[in-house]
């Protein structure tokens, strides 16, 4: 097994008491865990939370365990006040709801049958058991009400060594649900060190065809976490070098060209990234990946249009915000100094600047305007209309309605 040379910037040694230093720093969340404490005294704080209170890390979710059926958790809650939706009992998930924040609670589980994207679970008391289905050693802890963590599969050290490891067999974990294939290089990028595990490596290798069983929306779905987190560049290499990257996106991808977006200190926005990684036409990356209208949208009209450029004049980049809204210029001028500069430079984010300060130009008339002018209503209407918004972007959007009615009449008397 590889250790780690060094850990990554995003990496931090594990703190002694997870618990105090979280109840100092969000008390709120110590009186809320507790009423569920006292209800479930034997539930835990379980996986990402009990990882990222290790790493001193903020945490946005507190799911919990129990050895408690289901049916008896919801009844229990209720018994105490507590509001609780049942969000997926069939895999024992329940919700409570306390001050208007919800904590999962799932009652501990072993696979019966998995068959690569689903699993038939079946209750259990055994918190080992239920720790052995988990996908990493660092996400396989938990952590009682006394502050005691649990810890079956040496995760603790895992996270100071900054080793991201499958529990038990890689490809066991693998075969139960290839979601981890992805799941691995996000997380190794986030926790892991400068070399990734060997085991781990062998078997996302091995079984990347895997991945093709997955649905696209789950796999744009690890996607989009892995391009807005840590060490992107990291992460798609060992993609790549696994077999992995290709499969995802088969129509292609363009790693200098991501790597050149980054070097230029672009945001990190998951489509913005996006569409500097891949090859090809854009509406057949989006809809494959069956991306929402906005996602789709977006994507396609930062790789299409005319881009803007810190020499444009000003009338220019008005004639382009007439056409496109600013968030869709900011990212294409990104993946044009990306192209034609790869580094940062202050011209460029003077410019983004600008555009994101100057009101979208809005043409001011309307078909009811040519009607008015006395152009009969029809095809002609959409004709004058084009003459005369032609005229207006040309001289950078500036024309009143009067000026664009003058230039009108004109037009209708030739």
């Amino acid at each position: 097994m590889t250790r780690a040379a060094s850990p990554p910037p995003s990496a931090a040694t594990p703190v002694a008491d997870p618990l105090g230093r979280l109840f100092r720093a969000q008390p709120d969340t110590a009186v809320t865990l507790a009423r569920i404490w006292d209800v479930l005294p034997d539930a835990r704080l379980v996986g990402g939370a009990v990882r990222d209170l290790l790493c001193g890390r903020a945490v946005a979710d507190m799911d919990l365990a129990t050895a408690v059926a289901p049916e008896d958790v919801m009844a229990r809650l209720r018994a105490a006040g507590i509001k609780v939706v049942p969000t997926g009992l069939s895999h024992g998930t329940v919700t409570a709801v306390i001050d208007g924040r919800p904590h999962e609670i799932t009652t501990l589980r072993r696979d019966e049958r998995t068959d690569g994207r689903h699993a038939e679970v079946a209750w259990t008391s055994d918190w080992r058991e239920d720790a052995a289905r988990r996908d990493f050693t660092i996400n396989a802890m938990s952590c009682d009400r006394a502050g005691h963590v649990h810890d079956p599969f040496g995760g603790r050290e895992d996270l100071a060594a900054h080793r991201v490891r499958f529990v038990g067999d890689a490809r066991a974990r693998i075969a139960e649900d290839a979601l981890r294939i992805l799941r691995f290089f996000r997380f190794d990028a986030r926790y892991g060190g400068e070399v990734p595990d060997e085991e781990a490596m062998q078997a996302v290798t091995v079984l990347a065809p895997m991945v093709e069983r997955l649905s696209v929306e789950r796999i744009w779905s690890e996607l989009r976490r892995i391009l807005t987190g840590p060490r992107v560049e990291r992460a798609l290499a060992l993609m790549e070098a696994g077999g992995v990257l290709t499969r995802i996106l088969p129509e292609g991808y363009d790693l200098p060209r991501l790597s050149a977006l980054l070097a230029c200190g672009a945001p990190a926005q998951a489509l913005l990234r996006c569409a500097a990684l891949v090859r090809g036409d854009a509406r057949v990356v989006a809809d494959r990946l069956r991306l929402s209208r906005a996602d789709a949208r977006f994507l396609c009209a930062a790789r299409e249009g005319d881009a803007p450029h810190p020499d444009m004049p000003s009338a220019e980049i008005a004639r382009l915000l007439a056409i496109d809204p600013a968030d869709i210029l900011i990212a294409r001028s990104w993946l044009r100094q990306a192209a034609e500069a790869g580094r940062p430079d202050a011209r460029w984010d003077s410019l983004r600047h600008g555009i994101a300060r100057h009101p979208r130009p809005v043409f001011p008339l309307a078909g009811r305007d040519v009607v008015a002018a006395g152009c009969p209503a029809g095809p002609r209407v959409g004709e004058m209309l084009g003459r005369v918004r032609a005229w207006w972007m040309a001289g950078g959007c500036v024309a009143d309605h009067a000026a664009c009615l003058a230039y009108l009449r004109g037009v209708l008397k030739d």
